[in-house]
């Protein structure tokens, strides 16, 4: 029906590499595939097999579950979106977030679930995408007020900062991004 694949860290896997749990429920654990380190798997690509995999009105979806945390959606394949590279925004150990997949489930270990849904009842193909960004957004909004508060005085309960500080902050981000292409993108690791 599947298949999946870690990019640089995994050949391409099928379904009889996940535990099937019923009909529409597969599970991967993570502690048996990578060990403590799953955190650092912080992609999938996932694909449908053929157009028979799925009906049209349904979809494949990606969950991820951190030790002692629920499932957390990440995204979904469908036969009109037969395969996508989903990132994996794995949430904080024990953290309490709405339960999604497995009802009354503290697992010890890390694991990706894949399950059969309608693509209605889904929240959006995209959210993992969504998550990346507005997690980029807030890194580099912090990394902005830490520049500024470098600056400021304080008068009167205000803060106060030099009126080119934006112009300085940018140039200096910019210069950063020139010079190492991964700056942007070890703001997300």
């Amino acid at each position: 029906m599947f298949g999946v694949l870690f990019p640089s860290r995994s050949f391409p896997m099928d379904a009889s590499s996940f535990t099937q749990m019923d009909t529409t429920h597969w599970v991967l654990d993570m502690n048996y595939f990578v060990g403590e380190a799953y955190d650092q798997v912080k992609e999938i690509c996932i694909f449908l097999l053929n157009e028979f995999s799925l009906p049209p009105d349904k979809a494949l979806a990606v969950y991820v579950q951190s030790p002692g945390s629920p499932f957390q959606y990440c995204g979904a394949v469908q036969r009109a979106c037969p395969s996508a590279v989903l990132p994996l925004l794995w949430p904080n150990p024990g953290s309490g977030q709405m339960q999604i997949m497995a009802p009354n489930s503290n697992p010890l270990t890390a694991k990706i679930g894949l399950s059969v849904e309608d693509v209605i009842s889904l929240p959006s193909l995209n959210v993992g995408q969504q998550h990346r960004v507005e997690a980029l957004a807030l890194k580099v909004g912090e990394n902005l007020f830490n520049f500024m508060q470098s600056f400021c005085t304080v008068d009167a309960n205000k803060l106060v900062v030099p009126m080119d500080i934006l112009d300085r902050w940018f140039k200096k981000f910019q210069d950063k991004t020139k010079r190492d292409p991964d700056y942007i993108r070890n703001f997300l690791l």
